[in-house]
């Protein structure tokens, strides 16, 4: 049993840190109606904090080099637990910002990278492929548990108990911390900020850019970013595909002066030469697609239950429970069949079942819902995303030897939360963009609709239209002045506007699934526990290697 301490603690930090995104999706009203804000800001919420932690988590794991993985990590869950604290008592949208996008995102930036590498010293061979499919199985269960937790406990009390009982379980794992051991002496070396500046802001431009695509345009300007009064539109396009550019410059720059500091035998934030193995590549690529999928779903679901079929938090919850059943049993089997099956398979697998559990809950998008064949979309969905997350850990880890093991984790937190990150960015925003154009084109359409009725349906939809109820939408027609023989045609207008662009943004979602069914086809094809796992030479200390 003393064995196994270890993971224990490591699985429980591994849970509050993945419980959180899944908490707020499923208590997106209740979080919009009690700060009084909008889902725009809610998706602007989920965005920073995932990019946050994508963006900095090079810096994390770099830290833990530097200080020590183990007091890295307590002092991760410390800054976490206040996140949270501040988050719980948040009386507005902006100290939600900043305690669960800023100070949660930071801690969380510190233990996830140091819950990848403790774990790779103190467990080898069979015991360590183990105790990564437990991380997966947990993340999963956390995945899983969130929209269940955040839904009881959001009706019940508010959904500001689960964040406060987060900063409860940070205290309790800190207090059993001595049982880790932390074999990696630290290393002397300074801290890469040009390195820090230059990979945040380029993840950071072209994130931003997928969040604002829909109300700026993604290539041809429907809104614009707009400086000192005076809009931004170069050559007469929108601003997202520069900054996407610029984003792509910055990161080739950051991985450049890397090169240049190693050849000067300086401290880099990453060796630009581990993204040279094949495997870790792959991995990482795969992770990505991942997450742009799960992200993008978990934030889009719980719109639809929500707002079209106006089911309340834990109603949310149990109609997304056969999703988390079947994503946790996956994730817990995936360590067996990784025995007999190459991850290049099981991943492989998993993902078909992605798309065709996507493609199932298309159909049922609908006012009404088919609760049956909905529940099996959710199971084949779940189902395929747990045998993918049971694997990904192992397959990243053991593409490189101990020394190199904290740069990796980075890698991989980097790739988890870009992904999700980009995921809740780009699906939101095609799902803003078509619910807009549907709504635009259905008024102007209708010749019989007043011209202040097409007007005003014009204006709002240039800056993109946000989810709402019909009730919200009625009232809003109301506070317009609009005809009352308008408002029922735009209700209907919008309603259908609305089906049809959650339907299209799952439809996006089996797409990523597809692309990354491609790259899995580049992983390991060989099934057993440590997959290739290599010298402690091939670990990059220097420019040479």
């Amino acid at each position: 049993m003393r064995h196994w301490r270890v993971l224990m603690i490591m699985c429980a930090a591994q849970f509050i840190m993945v419980l959180d995104t899944t908490v707020m999706n499923v208590s997106v009203s209740a979080v919009v109606e009690d700060l009084d804000t909008s889902i725009s800001m809610v998706q602007l919420a989920i965005t920073l904090y995932t990019l946050v932690m994508g963006s900095f988590m090079l810096l994390g794991g770099k830290l833990g080099d530097i200080f020590g993985r183990r007091k890295i990590f307590g002092i991760g869950l410390i800054t976490y637990g206040l996140g949270s604290l501040i988050t719980a008592l948040s009386p507005n949208v902006g100290w939600l910002l900043f305690g669960w996008s800023g100070i949660e995102g930071i801690g969380a930036v510190l233990v996830m990278p140091a819950i990848i590498s403790l774990t790779a010293s103190n467990y080898t061979g069979r015991d360590r492929a183990t105790a990564y499919g437990a991380l997966g199985g947990i993340a999963a269960a956390g995945a899983a548990a969130g929209p269940l937790i955040g839904g009881f406990v959001t009706e019940e009390w508010t959904w500001r108990v689960v964040f406060a009982s987060e900063t409860l379980v940070c205290v309790v794992i800190v207090m059993f911390m001595k049982t880790i051991a932390d074999t990696e002496k630290p290393i002397k070396s300074k801290i890469d900020l040009v390195g820090v500046t230059l990979s945040s802001l380029g993840f950071g431009l072209i994130v931003l850019a997928a969040l604002k695509s829909a109300e700026w345009g993604l290539i041809q300007p429907t809104g614009a970013l707009t400086i000192n009064g005076r809009e931004i539109t170069p050559f007469g396009l929108s601003v997202v595909p520069f900054m996407v550019a610029a984003g792509g410059f910055l990161l080739r720059g950051f991985f450049g002066w890397e090169r240049r500091l190693i050849a000067r035998d300086g401290s880099p934030l990453v060796h630009p030469d581990l993204l040279h193995k094949l495997q870790l590549r792959n991995g990482l690529a795969m992770l990505t697609a991942q997450q742009m999928v799960i992200g993008g779903v978990f934030f889009i679901i719980p719109i639809y239950l929500q707002y079209v079929l106006l089911k309340n938090a834990f109603e949310t919850g149990v109609k997304l429970a056969p999703m988390s059943v079947a994503m946790l049993v996956a994730a817990f089997s995936g360590p067996k069949l990784a025995v007999k099956f190459s991850p290049r398979k099981i991943v492989s697998v998993g993902l078909v079942l992605v798309i065709l559990g996507s493609l199932v809950l298309v159909t049922t998008i609908d006012p009404e819902l088919n609760d049956l064949l909905f529940a099996i979309g959710m199971a084949i969905f779940g189902a395929g995303f747990g045998l993918v997350a049971s694997q990904l850990g192992n397959v990243i880890m053991s593409s490189v030897g101990d020394k190199a093991r904290g740069e990796a984790g980075g890698l991989q937190g980097t790739a988890q939360n870009i992904g999700s990150s980009l995921g809740v960015a780009l699906i939101g925003a095609i799902m803003i963009s078509s619910l807009s154009s549907g709504f635009n084109s259905a008024a102007q359409a209708d010749q019989s609709l007043s011209a202040q009725s097409q007007a005003a349906v014009a204006k709002a939809s240039a800056g993109g239209i946000d989810i709402v109820t019909k009730d919200q939408l009625n009232q809003a027609a109301a506070d317009s002045g609009l005809p009352k023989s308008d408002t029922d045609k735009l209700i209907a207008y919008y309603e259908d506007a609305q089906i049809q662009a959650i339907k299209e943004s799952i439809l996006l979602a089996a797409l990523l699934a597809a692309i990354g069914l491609i790259i899995a086809q580049r992983l390991p094809k060989i099934p057993g526990v440590e997959l290739g796992a290599p010298e402690e030479s091939d670990a990059p200390l220097s420019a040479s290697t």
